[in-house]
């Protein structure tokens, strides 16, 4: 039977360091696989988070020879077996244990942004009315299954460590889904400007790249968000009409 070497991260933030595992392989098998494998039959410590093995609950993100990806999406058939595969935690978080991180910083930003605030039903029977176009839209950003992939290889993040200062194409996405919500009234803007740090996001795709629901997120929700923006606060004939705007009352 084939055989495989993974190069899997072992420790801790006080010490850490790489060791070689080499396991059989078979048809079939995705990194998870191979990860199980070995910790049930070398390394019954070896840490790993992990939920459905079905890409859909985002617990299982690593980086497999230097990739943001999920390892129960990662095909073996896909991958160069003549070398040793690496499996390492993701890098724009601090790490617990092996191949565990602490993403709780993710779910302190999501409290940060402004929730739904729905308008007033627009139907008598207390319905409100939507253009289908309006639903679809909103759709894809609500596939995000918070893998934090997409946080995880975004450098601002990964090199430049701006968490105190800047979202991330995460929250980005579900800044987009509330304030392209046809039903949705409240203003995110200046905090995507101001708190949020959209300004920071030089739009170079890596996000969208490693996303494993496909989610355009560069294209369909960080660029409309920087253009709302940019039109809120630095279109000059958006200034001069506040300007020139008659007060009430």
């Amino acid at each position: 039977m084939p055989t495989a070497t993974f190069r899997i991260h072992r420790g801790d933030q006080k010490a850490a360091e790489f060791r070689d595992y080499t396991t059989e392989i078979t048809t079939g098998m995705v990194v998870l696989d191979a990860v199980h494998q070995i910790q049930a039959e070398q390394a019954h410590d070896l840490a790993c988070r992990w939920n459905c093995k079905a890409g859909k609950c985002g617990s299982c993100s690593a980086e497999i020879n230097g990739k943001p990806a999920l390892m129960c999406m990662t095909r073996l058939d896909q991958i160069d077996l003549s070398q040793p595969v690496t499996v390492e935690p993701m890098k724009s978080f601090p790490l617990i244990r092996d191949l565990v991180t602490d993403v709780s910083w993710n779910y302190r930003v999501k409290k940060k942004i402004k929730p739904f605030q729905p308008r007033k039903p627009d139907a008598p029977d207390g319905t409100w009315r939507m253009q289908q176009a309006d639903v679809d839209r909103v759709q894809e950003y609500r596939k995000c299954i918070e893998c934090f992939l997409c946080q995880d290889v975004c450098h601002v993040l990964r090199d430049h460590h701006k968490h105190e200062e800047f979202i991330g194409p995460r929250f980005l996405v579900y800044a987009a889904a509330l304030e392209m919500h046809p039903l949705d009234t409240a203003d995110r803007l200046s905090d995507l400007k101001n708190e949020h740090g959209i300004g920071f996001c030089n739009i170079t795709k890596c996000c969208t790249k490693v996303c494993p629901e496909h989610i355009t997120i560069t294209d369909n929700a960080i660029i409309p968000l920087k253009e709302r923006v940019v039109d809120e606060f630095y279109d000059p004939l958006t200034r001069l009409f506040r300007i020139f705007k008659p007060k009430k009352g």
